[in-house]
């Protein structure tokens, strides 16, 4: 009698997701190997197209019986290892403005890993979903070839790459330089990416090339332009815990590709092009950084975009997901944006990424385009319980401008009525004396303090604060530091991340006609700047105030020049506008 033929396994799907299926669950059945997939580019100077490292985890259904599953993919420059923090390897900021630093200590990493294994991430989740995972190093780390080149072409063609193989249009081969080709025989060529940081930048990377198979990516918390990483409105400024941090730091820090080709790397990407370019003195932007923000690169993207990203996230400051957001809603591509309360990273609930990606990768019609394009969790509620927005900014936001009444060493006001001869007033600049001091400061001649009324309802601000300031320095060259703060301050224990500042910005008053021009300013005189601070969405309590705090150098993220340098503010031509859900009704309602 013969035997029955085994029953074919094949996803499940429920409720628009797709379900754990217990075939595809037993861990010592998944087939895992590795390959190389041989790119269009040679950047490690050796004459032969650059190869990436690849890893692949599918069900052994895929094998044993035929069956075909779409992609989830990851990449990254960190799988190998990293340099780790080593002393010296940032920046020293400790230096007048539009000064050459000394020089840093350049680490060398030691790389890690065995194959055929490069990362394990995302397994556990997608396998028993029906997916196949994969992963590969980035250009110049672990057991890929090529230079890290850190937001460089390279490093969007490499991902490429591994999706057209997986559309059977470029080579994998089983070694590094070997000739034995490996066919992705089991992917159906769909393919979506994801990943968190650096490893969510490489998804939109690959989506500006326009690849074909591409369906849909979820970037957490990526960084869309290493410009606006490093620098803010002309000002060299260092991400949030990681004073004295630059392009070439970073650099230094993922490159632990072949140590043999080290040398023409370091020489050719770091040592020239980022050192003749990256400008520390004046902290323009130019050609370089333009090159390596992703909004000027997403004219063929057309893979569905969801985007996640905390808004108290000064790492990578949610302003990177937020314009790449509104571009691709522009383009008119499927677009959905969730957003925490906390710090860096965070992706969407399982739940939204799984509909996504059963919908675009799988395509079963669960009305996933036609959800909420905004999720947003409120201050007091858990991650996986966001509130839907028809988008974001919410669009009952409406730009309301405030004022400044006098009142400098203590505080100010801020008010809806334009004033008039309110004057002037100087601050005087002091690294040494952090912004959460000087917010909490009763008196102090180092910053200049504007703030409402006591709220008498609670004020919900959904989207971009604008400044317009007017100001004049003692110095050529100055920093300066501008924070939305809740007032009072709570410290302690029990303090919240949502609890005392709502947003913050900075910028280079040398640059206040443009952020690729700057200029020495004139002493005295008097020069107008417009600029955004980083995007929020906030609801500020009832028996708290909303302060405007001007201030310099900002302890954390700035360069820290000698302290004195002083900036008068006009009064009467600065005012702020702030993104009040409700409006003018809602505001006048919370402090008249």
């Amino acid at each position: 009698m013969l035997a029955q033929e085994t029953a074919k396994v094949t996803p499940i799907f429920k409720d628009g997701e797709a379900q754990i299926v217990p075939e595809f669950e037993d861990e010592s059945k998944w087939i895992r190997h590795d390959l190389w997939v041989e790119t269009e580019f040679d950047t490690d100077g050796d004459g032969k197209p650059d190869r990436m490292h690849v890893d692949v985890t599918r069900p052994e259904q895929t094998e044993s019986q035929g069956l075909k599953l779409p992609v989830i993919y990851e990449s990254s420059p960190y799988y190998a290892g990293t340099a780790g923090f080593a002393e010296g390897i940032f920046w020293d900021v400790n230096h007048e403005l539009g000064e050459e630093p000394k020089e840093r200590v350049h680490p060398e990493v030691e790389r890690r890993g065995e194959r055929p294994i490069i990362s394990n991430s995302q397994i556990k989740t997608w396998v028993p979903r029906g997916y196949i995972v994969v992963h590969s190093s980035s250009p110049g780390t672990g057991l890929s070839d090529g230079s890290p080149t850190v937001g460089g072409d390279n490093e969007s063609l490499a991902p490429k790459a591994v999706i057209d193989w997986l559309n059977g249009r470029a080579k994998g081969y089983k070694e590094r330089t070997g000739n034995e080709e490996v066919k992705a025989y089991w992917s159906t060529g769909k393919v979506g990416m994801t990943g968190t940081s650096y490893n969510g930048t490489i998804p939109l990377a690959a989506a500006t090339t326009g690849v074909d198979g591409l369906e849909a990516i979820i970037p957490v918390a990526p960084n869309t332009s290493y410009y606006h990483y490093y620098r803010s409105n002309g000002l060299v400024r260092s991400p949030g815990g990681y004073l004295g941090e630059d392009i070439d730091v970073l650099y230094d820090f993922i490159h632990s590709g072949d140590e043999s080709k080290r040398a023409y790397s370091n020489k050719t990407i770091r040592d020239t092009e980022m050192r003749n370019n990256i400008d520390r003195a004046t902290g323009d932007y130019n050609e370089f950084w333009a090159g390596r923000d992703y909004l000027n690169d997403m004219e063929p993207m057309k893979a569905a975009l969801l985007m996640s990203h905390g808004f108290n996230d000064w790492n990578v400051m949610p302003e990177h997901s937020y314009r790449i957001y509104k571009k691709a809603e522009e383009m008119g591509l499927p677009t959905q944006i969730y957003y925490h309360q906390n710090g860096h990273g965070g992706p969407p609930p399982i739940s939204m990424m799984n509909r996504w990606f059963t919908h675009f990768l799988f395509g079963i019609e669960n009305g996933v385009e036609d959800d909420p394009k905004a999720w947003i969790v409120r201050e007091n509620d858990a991650p996986n319980n966001p509130t839907p927005y028809k988008d974001y900014p919410n669009p009952e936001a409406k730009k309301i401008t405030m004022y400044l009444t006098k009142g400098a060493p203590t505080t100010g006001g801020l008010t809806l009525e334009k004033q008039s001869n309110q004057g002037k007033e100087t601050l005087v600049d002091n690294y040494s004396f952090s912004g959460e001091t000087l917010a909490q400061a009763e008196y102090t001649n180092n910053r200049l303090l504007f703030v409402t009324p006591t709220l008498k309802e609670d004020l919900h601000l959904s989207g971009i604060s604008t400044i317009n300031i007017k100001l004049s320095s003692s110095k050529p060259a100055a920093n300066l530091s501008v924070w939305m703060v809740s007032l009072p301050w709570t410290d302690g224990r029990n303090s919240k991340i949502t609890d005392n500042i709502i947003t913050r910005g900075w910028a280079d008053p040398q640059n206040h006609k443009s952020i690729s021009e700057s200029e020495p300013l004139k002493p005295g005189k008097f020069y107008k700047l417009k600029f955004d601070l980083i995007p929020d969405d906030q609801i500020i309590p009832k028996g708290q105030q909303i302060g405007l705090m001007i201030f310099s150098s900002d302890k954390n993220f700035t360069l820290h020049p000698e302290p004195g340098t002083e900036l008068t503010i006009d009064l009467d031509e600065t005012s702020i506008s702030i993104p009040v859900v409700g409006g003018e009704e809602a505001i006048k309602k919370a402090i008249k």
